[in-house]
């Protein structure tokens, strides 16, 4: 299956489950496909037949708009070396969720969470410490005897009782001893897997690009924290500092067919995760793009004023964010 095939097919699926979701993000660099959403739940979403393609630099870009826009970053994809992804289990790469599209059918159409993931050493599975220590003193067993019974060590058991995760093999083994549900699922949409790796902190901001330096002092001065972006279809996320806490996605450069297009995408992408878009140009005879705000730079530099910039960009997108 080529990868624009992949590309709808998820996309089909996702407005099955009832999610709105944006444009395709069809334009270099792009940390991520799609976004999309349904309720509360954002997802931002890389596409990828094999997902060794994936890097640590999009990883981490993908963590950091996570963070910036409170969504899950999240990749689908179809192998890894000459393997197929295995059914509900959830791989993880550079921190970020990987789910095959049968995995991320049952998660989104049929609301089935994936009971495994993947780690170094094996597939493994959330043990409920709670129940599996009740388990165990309801039928007056010591951790000893729980642990004879399994072939493991004492400590061994007494770190599951502590939340310590159990390969498939030694739950299926609890389960069928105890004939009582131990596991729960990974939580991928509200956490991103936190609970089954170690999760990192936000990888810090990139630099600026020293052609963004005077639209990222623009954007400081009127009261954003301006997040910087390498790989996104936009030059960064400027977080409002004012009571709103709203964000507003932030690009530049001229004013070719190019922008036009990257500026369609913004405001298509602000539409699904409840955010502003701005672009910032030399010279414009329009004010918006679907969506996005179209704003000199001569006109910006000229604002001292935090109130009318939020003023400028809110006038001049094509209605309220949703």
């Amino acid at each position: 299956m080529s990868r624009s095939a992949l590309v709808g097919n998820v996309t089909v699926m996702l407005e099955d489950a009832g999610f709105t979701v944006s444009d395709r993000c069809a334009i270099r660099p792009k940390s991520f496909d799609i976004a999309a959403r349904r309720g509360r739940d954002l997802v931002l979403l890389k596409i990828l037949a094999n997902i060794d393609a994936f890097d640590g630099a999009t990883g981490a870009e993908m963590r950091r708009l996570g963070t910036y826009l409170d969504a899950t970053p999240m990749v689908v994809g179809l192998r890894t070396r000459d393997e197929d992804l295995k059914p509900d289990v959830v791989y993880f790469r550079h921190g970020v969720p990987v789910l095959s599209p049968d995995t991320a059918t049952n998660l989104f159409v049929e609301e089935v969470p994936p009971l495994i993931y993947a780690a170094p050493g094996g597939l493994y599975v959330n043990i409920d410490s709670d129940v599996l220590a009740d388990e165990r003193e309801e039928r007056g067993w010591s951790l000893g005897q729980l642990a004879s019974e399994l072939g493991v060590s004492r400590r061994t058991v007494s770190k599951y009782e502590d939340g310590m995760n159990a390969s498939v093999d030694v739950a299926m083994e609890l389960e069928d001893m105890f004939d009582a549900p131990l596991t729960s699922p990974v939580d991928v949409l509200e956490d991103g897997g936190d609970e089954v790796r170690d999760a990192d902190p936000t990888p810090d901001d990139p630099e600026a690009d020293p052609d963004d330096e005077r639209i990222v002092a623009v954007m400081t001065r009127a009261g954003f924290d301006v997040h910087p972006t390498l790989r996104a279809p936009f030059k960064a996320v400027s977080e409002d500092d004012d009571s709103s806490g709203a964000a507003v996605l932030t690009g530049h450069s001229e004013f070719t067919r190019t922008a036009e297009k990257r500026a369609k995408i913004m405001g298509s992408l602000g539409r699904v995760t409840h955010t502003r878009s701005v672009y910032f140009v030399d010279s414009a005879n329009r004010d918006s793009v679907e969506g996005t705000a179209i704003i000199e730079r001569e006109e910006v530099e000229k604002i001292r004023d935090a109130d009318t910039l939020r003023d400028l960009i809110r006038e001049r997108s094509d209605g309220e964010p949703a």
